[in-house]
């Protein structure tokens, strides 16, 4: 399966706690922190959530 690799690019402060707890749930923590993940469907929906926090390459 491809892999995405999923960068934090925009801070979390002021943001509601939803958008918090999807960023923390993909696994990211500070700006700037890079994860790999599994393309799934579930890992695109949380992508979706936050799109506007993230970006997203194919690894």
């Amino acid at each position: 399966m491809a892999k995405l690799k999923i960068t934090l690019v925009r801070s979390l402060i002021g943001r509601p706690e939803a958008q918090r707890k999807v960023v923390r749930a993909l696994g990211l923590g500070k700006t700037n922190s890079v994860v790999e993940k599994t393309d799934s469907p579930v890992i695109r929906g949380m992508i979706n959530k936050v799109a506007h926090l993230v970006k997203v390459e194919e690894a």
